[in-house]
């Protein structure tokens, strides 16, 4: 069967938590007839939402894998994404955005825009998906669309133009008013499946022909013969408007603005419309690969079957058949039986069962489309492989991973528990890039990794449920790094005699502050003092001797080598020489160079009532926070800060007690700064009574 592409669209759901998305998505399956009953996400039939089919995620209500599933809706495909809205599923977020190629951006009718939504919309610019907003909870008190739509100019910069209005507000809701078409629409049944359209109700005449007026303005950029007719005051044909302002979101200079609450059944058919209408279909996004054979060079990739596949891998999931790989098409297709390469990996493989997902269930097909959403099994590859067709050896670009920076000790209670501890882990860093875990050379323990503590929490909770592991936690680390604050130089000779050849070098130089990045290496070398061939060595030496800083062992960032002068020898000079020299030569000149501790600073943000407006604020200068805005809206106030990290553990609980568990917070990594004298001294002090204890 062949897709139409043009009639495919590639969707993602993305949002502030707790904003409804899953809910959404539920409602989009019903209404496109792929579930016929309605799950709640915090569901009294113990059943949970369709598209949290994790156990953890209907027990704690929340997405943390994003879940994908392919619907129709009057004979378009969507396939759609619903991503997790906590950060500490960033990447979860990431890799579903670098395959959709348009979004539903969810904003909650009373929170407006959240710290979390302004991540999300940063992480859709970053890959430039065109988007429409949806706002929802309408029903809820307090609930005010125009609102929300205002913050979205000023918060996040974008040209947001509302192109529904409400009829009625919180429980008084009862359908909406489409600009486009000047009709209001309700939504009749219990479950909303009658669209009824009517006339638009007097008292919001002026109001809707008030929105309209500022749509018809704001789209008349992106169409001349709409211009005309604007100015002319004509009749606009619908049509003419859809594609104006198709033309606008694609551009990414406009974001339409649709309203309803989910929860309700208001809302959500014109949305799927809304879809079907102004996002792009996988001809309209321009998708590049790089060429590997030719330096990395550029290529255009094109939706169409005839050419060679080139597809990504871009999410991982080991369920119980063996691992199954989400794939997304760009060019060519794919077919049973079909031989493919994986350019990272050099290999080659045959496409052996071919599935669509939905959510959790599957079914079976024989091939897909280009720009569509597949899934295969049993293939040997990593998140974010290419894999190609042909002679083609290209490689899609890849997402931005963030660097963890949390970390735990994990012990296995048992013999059984640590063989299946080593299975779970080795899954799981295949799965996540941003979990992380190594053995720690000096106390022999497993380490892992990750954003923050739900994310290492959930992991820890994956290993008891999946793999009936035990293990025992240690207290939650700080991925601390260390620098230097001046310019320091080396002289230092490293001179070993045994019998036979000994070891001889010597490497002068400096090292000094570096912004741009965590370690460059710079060779200035002149009348060969240090023959060419060691100077790659003198490069590893001290690669090697930035992993561990002298101050609490963490590693060192931030910094630039240089070398000028050098010394060697024709018989006892070796690379092993040279790199023990470049050691040597790097830890004389870090304790000169007046090296510091940096921590983790992570952005805080705490919305509650205003009337623990003050307690919120004590909490905060109490772990050592610096509190940069607060915004006061009616009963809820927002408060944004930086934090230390290391002052962060156990902050849920704490503010659960002062606001009588009504406030919540989000926190993403910011930036690395320097500790303060006191904590750096405390710092150092334990690392040097642990150091004591081990002898």
């Amino acid at each position: 069967m062949s897709i139409d592409v043009s009639r495919m669209r590639n969707i993602g759901i993305s949002a502030h938590i707790d904003s409804g998305k899953t809910t959404l998505s539920e409602r989009i399956l019903f209404y496109s007839k792929k579930i016929h009953t309605i799950h709640e996400v915090r569901g009294k039939d113990g059943v949970g939402a369709t598209m949290d089919h994790m156990e953890l995620e209907r027990e704690r209500g929340i997405t943390i894998q994003s879940a994908a599933t392919q619907v129709t809706w009057k004979d378009y495909t969507i396939n759609v994404i619903d991503t997790p809205g906590h950060v500490d599923f960033t990447i979860e977020v990431e890799r579903s955005l670098r395959v959709l190629d348009g979004a539903i951006l969810v904003l909650c009718a009373v929170g407006g825009v959240q710290s979390q939504s302004i991540t999300v919309d940063r992480q859709l610019k970053r890959y430039n998906v065109p988007r429409i907003a949806f706002v929802n909870k309408c029903d809820r008190t307090g609930a005010n669309p125009f609102k929300v739509c205002l913050q979205l100019r000023e918060k996040l910069g974008l040209n947001a133009k509302m192109i529904q209005i409400p009829i009625g507000l919180e429980d008084k809701l009862e359908g909406v008013v489409d600009l486009v078409t000047m009709k209001a629409v309700y939504f009749d049944d219990p479950n909303g499946e009658t669209i009824r359209h009517a006339e638009i109700p007097s008292h919001l005449k002026a109001e809707a022909d008030k929105y309209r007026e500022e749509l018809l303005d704001a789209i008349s950029m992106f169409s001349d013969e709409l211009a005309e007719k604007f100015l002319g005051g004509e009749a606009i044909p619908e049509d003419m408007i859809h594609t104006a302002i198709r033309k606008g979101t694609l551009s990414e200079q406009l974001v339409p603005v649709m309203c309803g609450s989910a929860y309700k059944f208001k809302g959500i058919q014109p949305l799927m419309d809304g879809v079907m209408h102004y996002l792009p279909n996988p001809t309209e996004v321009k998708n590049f690969a790089l060429d590997l054979d030719k330096n990395e060079e550029k290529i255009e990739l094109v939706a169409d079957e005839k050419s060679p596949t080139v597809a990504l891998g871009f999410k991982l999931e080991d369920g119980q058949y063996g691992q199954l790989t989400y794939v997304r098409i760009y060019q060519g297709n794919l077919k049973k039986g079909d031989e493919l390469q994986n350019t990272r990996a050099r290999r080659k493989f045959k496409v052996g069962r071919l599935v669509r997902m939905h959510a959790d269930s599957m079914e079976d097909i024989n091939e897909g489309a280009p720009g569509d959403i597949v899934a295969l099994f049993g293939i040997d590859c990593a998140s974010g492989d290419t894999f190609c067709g042909g002679s083609l050896n290209y490689a899609m670009t890849s997402m931005f991973v963030p660097t963890p920076v949390i970390s735990l000790a994990v012990t296995p209670k048992d013999k059984k528990s640590a063989d299946q501890m080593s299975k779970a882990l080795n899954r799981f860093t295949k799965e996540d890039p941003t979990f992380q875990s190594y053995v720690d050379a000096e106390s022999n323990q497993t380490i892992i990794k990750g954003m923050g503590e739900l994310h290492l929490e959930v992991y820890i909770e994956r290993m008891r449920r999946e793999y009936k592991c035990e293990v025992d936690t240690g207290m939650p680390q700080v991925a601390y790094r260390e620098t230097i604050t001046q310019k320091a130089e080396f002289n230092y000779t490293h001179k070993k005699q045994t019998g036979g050849a000994g070891q001889f070098g010597r490497v002068a130089g400096y090292m000094e502050p570096y912004a741009e990045g965590d370690y460059e290496f710079v060779d200035m070398i002149k009348g060969g003092t240090i023959p060419t061939e060691y100077v790659p060595s003198c490069d590893k030496g001290f690669k090697e001797a930035i992993k561990r800083g002298s101050l609490i062992g963490f590693p060192i960032v931030n910094i630039r080598c240089l070398i000028n002068d050098g010394q060697s020898h024709p018989v006892d000079s070796s690379d092993i020489a040279f790199q023990s020299a470049a050691i040597g030569a790097f830890r004389e000149g870090y304790k000169k160079a007046k090296p510091c501790i940096l921590e983790p600073i992570m952005k805080v943000s705490v919305e509650g009532p205003t009337e623990f407006q003050g307690n919120i604020f004590g909490s905060i200068n109490q772990r050592r926070g610096i509190i940069f805005s607060s915004v006061e809206d009616g009963h809820f106030s927002r408060v944004e800060a930086e934090v230390p990290l290391s002052e962060m553990f156990g902050y849920s609980t704490t503010l659960r007690s002062l606001t009588q568990g009504k406030a919540e917070f989000t926190m993403e990594f910011e930036k690395y700064a320097k500790v303060p004298m006191s904590v750096s001294d405390a710092l150092i002090k334990e690392v040097e009574e642990k150091r004591k204890k081990e002898k």
